[in-house]
């Protein structure tokens, strides 16, 4: 089965209604790892409207699986990753008016702006993954650009407005996977997976890690935190 990250941006979100300290993000992901999640994903963003450098300097002592830090190509956000030193970072899209990250990168519109990222992060040790929609022109490039592993925009599956539209969208992340392993890339996938569309994504072979906020937030609302990671354990 596939592992289990949890983003957990919306603990900071809900913190920073009432510009205090809580919920606590460092408890937050000290429960998601008991209950047997594989990894902890916040988003550094620019405007810092969640997670903060804080934030991160702490998760860092303290997560014991694994620190995915999503983050843009901004060359302030790269300085800080290589303070930190996170477990892995992941290369995302970032605008500043966006509710969420809306896209995967366009790696082959910046491809060698993003190569000298990933070049940066990899001397200083740290694991690099490229959110990327299912397009085998943006696998290839991926590749070149030498990402360690790639993370499937699940956005447009998760949207579908109809079974039709769904099968669709699912072809295309298994093409993409397909030819993400024949590069020898490893895959995760994420944005949008829910307790109701997730199943259908973890029959998809080859997809090693799934990377899961919102509906795991959400749910942990009525059922705490600890049942909603275990109830998306148990659908992966």
């Amino acid at each position: 089965m596939p592992l289990l990250g949890v983003n957990i941006d919306h603990v900071a979100t809900l913190r920073q209604a009432r510009g205090g300290k809580e919920p606590d993000l460092v408890q937050a992901a000290r429960i998601v790892e008991q209950t047997g999640a594989g990894s902890i994903v916040v988003h550094l963003r620019e405007d810092r409207r969640h997670v903060n450098e804080k934030d991160v300097r702490s998760l860092k002592k303290m997560v014991f699986t694994k620190l995915n830090l999503e983050m843009s190509i901004a060359p302030e956000i790269v300085d800080l990753a290589i303070q930190i030193k996170p477990d892995q970072a992941t290369l995302v899209p970032e605008k500043r008016q966006e509710l969420t990250t809306e896209g995967g990168l366009d790696l082959v519109s910046a491809e060698q702006e993003i190569k000298r990222v990933v070049l940066k992060l990899k001397n200083e040790g740290i694991r690099v993954s490229l959110f990327i929609d299912p397009v085998n022109i943006q696998v290839e490039a991926s590749k070149s650009v030498g990402a360690d592993l790639i993370e499937l925009h699940t956005g447009n599956f998760a949207n579908a407005a109809d079974q039709a539209t769904q099968n669709h969208q699912l072809t295309d992340l298994i093409k993409a996977k397909d030819l993400a392993v024949e590069k020898k890339l490893i895959v995760a996938a994420g944005h949008g997976l829910n307790y109701q569309n997730v199943k259908r994504i973890t029959e998809i072979n080859g997809i090693e890690e799934l990377n899961i906020g919102h509906s795991i937030i959400s749910r942990a609302v009525f059922v705490g935190l600890d049942r909603a990671v275990r109830e998306m354990l148990e659908l992966i």
